[in-house]
């Protein structure tokens, strides 16, 4: 197997506006870099496990759950909490927040920022903050850190607390009830917890950030001096969260994150080839097609591509001088989990392998002319469809590979690699 580009897998390296590409062959870093874009500061998880700020432009190597790093890339968002951690705040409705404040934890990002709802002597009902006169409605996501410090639950909700509301459990790091929403809780070390609801809305009331002794319930549900602490809250429009976005007196917008234009026609072999990727999705399906391709400049007349489309196929097409050689769809995968996939071509056998399997082939197929293809992109190849999603390798083969090749480089080839690919240790 001659392997041109690698990226990931441990091997990721950046630089300011720019993802490198590693080489196999010398062991160095070799000066192919994925030039990438965002307008705006955007969050990731360091090596510590801690929320760090990264400049424009700069990629976001992501530590949430892989050892080894992820290429983060997310589609634009906005925080519409103005002031996201500052819960003493005039613009958040306060009965539960400790005062004075004592800071006694280190936050998620290492700072002692985080703040203590705590129920008062004498006080049976849960409480905490709400923030009224946010105006949203359709797919929405609500999020907050969390951490148990005497009082087992956390509750989020919107209108009410028995309307659209789920109760996480943070003691052990579940979900607990629902009502018309769901749930996700997210371990970020350190007893801290991503607590998510998503749910969908005709009209929008007050949001509340409530404890509570007791899954599902608020009243008499807690007494005097039991508390949690709570940090980086996070409403953004959108069926799943997204890294966290700070504001402090206004809403934010972190912007969509690009990153394209990797190789040059000496690293690509146009006549045959393997497309190769380690990924993950936000969003099963996504809310737009998404791809990964090879490609010739941004025109998209001659390009390789693997895309999920909304309806959560994913599939192969190539095309050869604006023409359609080879498009197939597979059945749905759960790309919410990191998974594997090739594509292959080569005249008359163009191939996609998913997991181990081939799970589609065109035996009646052109592929490109001698020194065609030039550039590696997180999109569809011309610059629409962009990839958003968590990438743990990628890599280019300069020649088709054999099925047994493509076997065991899309497979996991042992139990210790499925439970730690898969992130199956903590389910």
């Amino acid at each position: 197997m001659a392997q041109k580009l690698k990226f990931g897998n441990g091997t990721w390296a950046t630089k300011e506006g720019s993802t490198l590409a590693y080489n196999d062959e010398n062991n160095n870093y070799k000066p192919l870099p994925f030039t990438t874009t965002r307008d705006s500061i955007g969050t990731r998880v360091n090596k510590q496990g801690l929320i760090e700020v990264v400049g424009n432009d700069i990629p976001r190597i992501d530590y949430t759950d892989s050892a080894d790093g992820v290429l983060l890339l997310e589609p634009s968002r906005t925080n519409l909490i103005t002031y996201s951690e500052a819960f003493d705040n005039a613009y958040w409705s306060i009965s539960r927040i400790e005062s004075p404040y004592i800071a006694d934890v280190l936050s998620p990002d290492g700072t002692l920022n985080a703040f203590t709802l705590e129920i008062s002597s004498g006080q049976t009902a849960g409480g905490g903050v709400y923030k009224t006169g946010i105006s949203i409605t359709g797919d929405n996501s609500f999020s907050i850190f969390a951490k148990k410090k005497t009082a087992n639950y956390l509750a989020l909700g919107d209108t009410g607390l028995t309307n659209n509301a789920v109760y996480f459990d943070l003691e052990n790091g579940v979900v607990g009830t629902t009502y018309n929403a769901t749930g996700e809780i997210q371990d970020f070390g350190n007893g801290w917890y991503r607590c998510t609801m998503k749910y969908t809305l005709t009209s929008s009331g007050a949001k509340f950030i409530y404890l509570s002794n007791i899954d599902g319930e608020t009243n008499n549900a807690v007494q005097g001096g039991d508390s949690i602490y709570i940090y980086g809250a996070q409403l953004e429009q959108g069926s799943y969260a997204t890294s966290y976005i700070p504001t402090s007196g206004s809403t934010a917008t972190r912007q969509a994150d690009t990153a394209n234009g990797s190789g040059n026609s000496e690293v690509f072999n146009s006549q045959e080839g393997i497309l190769f990727a380690e990924v993950a999705s936000l969003s099963n399906p996504p809310s737009s097609e998404t791809a990964i391709s090879i490609s010739e400049g941004t025109s998209g007349a001659n390009r390789l591509l693997i895309r999920q489309k909304t309806n959560g196929t994913i599939g192969l097409v190539l095309r050869v001088a604006n023409s359609t050689q080879a498009s197939f769809d597979t059945d749905t995968v759960n790309t919410l989990l990191n998974f594997k996939l090739a594509a292959k071509y080569k005249v008359n056998d163009i191939a996609l392998w998913i997991n181990g399997f081939e799970v589609g082939t065109d035996t009646s197929a052109s592929v490109f002319a001698s020194d065609t293809i030039n550039q590696m992109n997180f999109n569809q190849g011309n610059n629409s469809n962009h990839f958003y999603g968590k990438t743990k390798e990628l890599g280019y083969y300069d020649t088709a590979l054999t099925d047994e090749e493509l076997e065991y480089l899309t497979s996991y080839r042992s139990l210790n690699e499925l439970v730690t690919e898969l992130n199956l240790n903590t389910l």
